[in-house]
């Protein structure tokens, strides 16, 4: 594993049998990964379903608040509860940022009771420099079972989440390619 001083780079490379998965590599670990429904692209839209390819770092991360499983992290993984979402509305102030519910703008709820953000990591995709309508909450997240397509996240399974978060923090950069 990466013991240095450098936060680390994680690869994703799409298989070349489905554009919608991919596999991951952080030093020896070798992981599945779900990538967008739309496979990846470099010209990335709000609501394309697509994950961006390129360069994101790991910026922050939060988890389900109802869990009372630990998973050991050098990112500061808030709680999330009833309250806490995420803006996906373009032409709001508020676009591709976490917000407090109630919120009138079109956003998404960041307490679930399906397993996909038990744990997750908020990716700097469209934030430190955000473009309307150019891509909102790519995260790096939790998988269903089976690995079905995001809406642009990069997604792996619950075991390999708790396995990988140790070895990241803020700075660890994520790398998507084709493949």
């Amino acid at each position: 594993m990466n013991k240095s001083s450098s936060p680390g780079v994680v690869c994703v490379r799409v298989s070349p049998l489905d554009r919608r998965r991919g596999h991951l590599r952080y030093g020896p670990l070798h992981m599945h990964a779900a990538l967008g429904e739309s496979g990846i692209t470099v010209f990335k839209q709000e609501g394309d379903g697509a994950t961006p390819f390129g360069r994101m770092k790991v910026l922050s991360g939060f988890r389900n608040g109802r869990l009372r499983i630990f998973a050991p992290s050098q990112v500061k993984l808030f709680r999330t509860t009833d309250r806490h979402g995420w803006c996906d509305a373009p032409a709001h102030a508020c676009y591709n940022q976490p917000v407090r519910l109630p919120f009138g703008a079109s956003h998404e709820q960041l307490l679930r009771d399906d397993c996909l953000y038990d744990f997750a990591l908020v990716l700097d995709y469209n934030i430190s420099s955000r473009k309307r309508s150019s891509g909102s909450a790519i995260f790096f997240h939790v998988a269903k079972p089976g690995y079905p397509p995001t809406r642009g996240c990069i997604a792996i399974s619950r075991r390999d989440m708790i396995r990988l978060l140790p070895h990241l923090r803020p700075g660890t950069t994520i790398v998507v390619r084709g493949g």
